[in-house]
């Protein structure tokens, strides 16, 4: 069977016979021709993998016969083949979507280089791929079993994320498979690492801690405040690292990247906890004592999260930066990105602007109610590939591109990611007990110690004590708490979706990123 079946037009063609014999040897079919038209009409005709084209032929010229092959097939690759280097020429051959170009004289090798690249790329990049994880794999192996302190926990993570974002380009489901099982392997110790170490983190005198929630707005984002170069502050809800990832390279058009960090989110690893424990600079506890009338517990009345300005001015007056001239927009709906791609000039003169855009939250909520959903982002890659469709067509990013061209800064970050749960676990609790999939709160909660994060006295994790007695529980790697009434609908109903709240890599190592404009 031949490697590809290939269209070389050229009007000397005649002279090029050897190095068609050459190319035949090599597996590959190849179809002379010697003007445009007798070209165009065979592809209307034939299936053809590419297209050999000469730029200089008479009757037809090349970019004739290129335009009026995309009309036939948009996607068919062209091969653009000239003696002419004019800079006009390669601009409207490039903007005419040529694949590569060659220049005359061209040698055999050379054009079997270039058909190869564009045939056999994807496979060749699967095997170097598959080659690469296998050699990291045991480099990742070592890490995990190395006793990772904070830092390298946020690079095994990061690894992983890379790995399972080249393992896209491969067709090996044995390889991906070892990459999801090293995830799962992965998650187990990871868990077992906080369960150690998180009490020790939150408290007052704490040993060496990560930056988390209550002090990113501190260390990661108020050092970059300087005059005249206005900051964006831009808190994308429920990012996860590889998210971030799949839209970075619409960032990268209009903005360059300076750094790529990540920071730990608290737990619960749940909005009204991490992104109230960012604007205030405090942990839950904290905020509970000091704004005891804006402080809601999960079985509180009321919105969760109706308090993030007040309490990010409260943190700039701790802080000794309320002199600073900020502004703070919160994105909830469709109407307000429009009055943000409206309104985005107007930042431009202040020191600090905070941007909450509440979507990727949406989405995961939404798509345990919507079958839709449920179809669009049934997994890692189309959860990722829905967020980058998303933020394409975005107010976000249609906002930013207007101000791309002035001086700013930009710092992206989000309050805490997800994970896609799998293994349900029972719990039993009154009827006090908090709802939530990957924690939850209550008095006399039941449950099998092994499957959950546990602390008896909320205060040693940072957070407040919702009635007397009451105890967190947080789920483990891809657990999900469920009650044993209506226990297999439950199950059924939201297993496979993703959630928050509890102890992973995916919902505690998330990203902040710092840009400036180009």
């Amino acid at each position: 069977m031949p490697l590809a079946n290939i269209v070389w037009v050229d009007d000397e063609i005649e002279s090029l016979q050897s190095q068609k014999l050459f190319l035949e040897n090599k597996g590959y079919t190849i179809n002379t021709f010697a003007s445009g038209f007798d070209a165009i009409e065979f592809v209307k005709e034939n299936s053809v993998d590419v297209v050999l084209l000469d730029e200089s032929m008479p009757g037809i010229t090349g970019l004739q016969t290129l335009s009026k092959i995309k009309e036939i097939s948009n996607h068919l690759p062209v091969v653009m083949i000239t003696k002419n280097e004019t800079e006009t020429l390669m601009e409207e051959a490039i903007g005419s979507q040529i694949t590569d170009y060659l220049l005359k004289p061209v040698n055999p090798n050379q054009v079997l280089l270039c058909l190869k690249k564009i045939i056999d790329n994807k496979r060749l990049v699967a095997e170097k791929t598959t080659t690469a994880y296998q050699q990291q794999f045991r480099e990742l192996f070592m890490a995990l079993n190395n006793n990772p302190d904070y830092n390298e926990w946020m690079d095994i993570y990061k690894k992983l994320v890379f790995w399972e974002l080249e393992m896209e380009k491969s067709d090996s489901p044995e390889m991906q498979e070892i990459l999801a099982q090293q995830k799962e392997e992965a998650n187990t110790e990871f868990f077992k690492y906080i369960s150690k170490n998180y009490a020790k983190w939150v408290q007052p005198k704490s040993v060496e801690a990560p930056v988390m929630s209550h002090n990113l707005l501190q260390f990661k984002v108020l050092p970059h405040v300087e005059p005249s170069i206005p900051v964006f502050f831009i808190l994308i809800d429920n990012l996860r690292f590889d998210q971030w990832k799949a839209i970075q390279p619409i960032f990268a058009e209009s903005f360059r990247i300076l750094e790529e960090e990540t920071f730990y989110s608290i737990l619960p690893t749940a909005t009204q906890y991490c992104r109230n424990a960012i604007f205030s600079g405090l942990l839950p506890v904290d905020i509970e004592k000091q704004f005891p009338q804006q402080w809601k517990n999960d079985e509180d009345e009321g919105g969760k999260n109706l308090f993030e300005e007040e309490f990010f001015k409260a943190q700039l007056k701790r802080l000794k930066k309320e002199h600073l001239k900020t502004s703070y927009t919160k994105i909830v709906n469709h109407n307000d990105g429009q009055q943000l791609v409206n309104n985005i000039h107007n930042f431009l003169s202040n020191d600090l602007n905070v941007i909450v855009y509440n979507f990727v939250d949406m989405l995961s909520h939404a798509r345990t109610e919507m079958e839709v959903l449920k179809e669009l982002a049934g997994d890692e890659k189309s959860y990722r590939s829905v967020t980058r469709s998303w933020f394409e067509h975005s107010p976000l990013h249609m906002a930013l591109k207007k101000i791309a061209d002035k001086k700013i800064k930009i710092i992206v970050a989000t309050d805490h990611g997800s994970v896609r749960v799998k293994t349900p676990y029972k719990v039993v609790g009154d009827k006090q007990t908090t709802t939530n999939l990957r924690y939850k709160h209550g008095r006399n909660l039941n449950y099998e110690s092994k499957e959950v994060l546990a602390f008896r006295n909320p205060h040693d994790a940072g957070l407040p004590v919702p009635t007397v007695n009451s105890s967190f529980i947080f789920a483990k790697e891809d657990g999900f708490l469920c009650y044993p009434n209506n226990y297999n609908h439950y199950v059924n109903y939201y297993k496979n979706t993703f959630q928050h709240g509890g102890v992973s890599l995916e919902e505690m190592i998330v990203p902040v990123i710092k840009m400036i404009s180009k």
